[in-house]
C-alpha cells in the first residue's frame, strides 16, 4: 500500500470526527470519496446511495469524468457499483478492457472515459446495504488485501455515519434521511453551476468555495448552497478562501 500508516490513521480520525450530531452528510461523503482516491491508488471515485424506491442515485464524485460515467452506469443498469449494491459483496480488480462480456455498455463507456480498472465496495452494516462506492483508475491497477481492508473500513464508517441517527429497525427513518441527503446533493449541484457561471470558474473550484464558506461559518453545506441559488450570497461572499 502506498499510503503510510500514519496518513491512514489521520484519515480515519478525520472521518470519525464527523460522526457527531447534525453532521453534514454531503460534505462527509465528499471527503470520503476524496480520501478513497488518495489512499487506494485510484484516479477518481464516486458514491451512490439507495433512494426511497431502492434504486441507486449518485451522491458524490471526485471528477466530472467519473460523474459522467457513474450517471451512465445508473442509466444503463449495469456496472460494478450496481452488482456490488445488489449482492453486498465487493467487486474489485475489474480489468475494464476484458469486462465487455459482463457489462457490454458500461465497459465501452468506461473505455471512452479513459478508465482501465474499476472497483466497487458496499456501504453495508450486517445484511443491510444502503449504497456503494466506485473507484476508477486510468491504468489496470489492482488492489491488494490491505488496500481492500482500508477501503471497506472507510465504506463501513460512511455507513455508520448514515445510520447513526436511527435504530436499525426503523426503515422509514433511514429512507427519510437518505432522501434528505439526495435532495441536498441536488441543491449543491445547482449551486456549483450557479457559482461557476457567476464567478467564471470551474465547478470544482465552485464546490471548494461553497465548502470553505460552510466550514468557516459553521453552516451546513446545503444551507450555503440554497443561499447561492436564491441569490442571497454573491461571488464576493464566496471569494475569500
Amino acid at each position: 500500500m502506498d499510503g503510510a500508516p500514519r496518513r491512514i490513521a489521520e484519515v480515519f480520525v478525520e472521518l470519525a470526527d464527523t460522526l457527531v450530531d447534525d453532521f453534514d452528510v454531503v460534505d462527509f461523503l465528499q471527503v470520503l470519496t476524496e480520501r478513497s482516491v488518495e489512499l487506494l491508488h485510484a484516479d477518481a471515485a464516486g458514491l451512490m446511495l439507495a433512494d426511497q424506491r431502492g434504486g441507486l442515485r449518485l451522491m458524490t464524485s471526485t471528477t466530472p469524468r467519473a460523474r459522467s460515467l457513474e450517471i451512465f452506469e445508473v442509466q444503463s443498469l449495469e456496472g460494478p457499483c450496481l452488482d456490488c449494491f445488489a449482492t453486498g459483496v465487493p467487486v474489485v480488480n475489474v480489468d475494464l478492457a476484458t469486462a465487455g462480456g459482463r457489462w457490454p455498455r458500461f465497459a465501452a463507456a468506461a473505455a471512452e472515459h479513459g478508465y482501465g480498472a474499476a472497483h466497487a465496495l458496499p456501504l453495508r452494516l450486517r445484511k443491510e446495504v444502503i449504497g456503494a462506492i466506485n473507484l476508477f483508475s486510468d491504468a489496470a491497477v489492482r488492489l491488494d488485501d490491505e488496500d481492500l481492508a482500508v477501503g471497506q473500513s472507510m465504506a463501513d464508517i460512511a455507513t455508520i455515519g448514515l445510520l447513526q441517527e436511527r435504530s436499525l429497525r426503523e426503515k422509514s427513518a433511514l429512507s427519510e434521511q437518505l432522501q434528505t441527503a439526495l435532495s441536498s446533493r441536488v441543491l449543491v449541484e445547482q449551486a456549483k453551476g450557479v457559482l461557476a457561471e457567476r464567478a467564471g470558474v470551474g465547478v470544482d473550484e465552485a464546490f471548494t468555495r461553497l465548502r470553505t464558506r460552510a466550514r468557516r461559518r459553521g453552516e451546513a453545506l446545503s444551507d450555503v448552497a440554497a443561499a447561492v441559488v436564491r441569490g442571497e450570497l454573491d461571488v464576493e461572499d464566496l471569494s475569500d478562501h
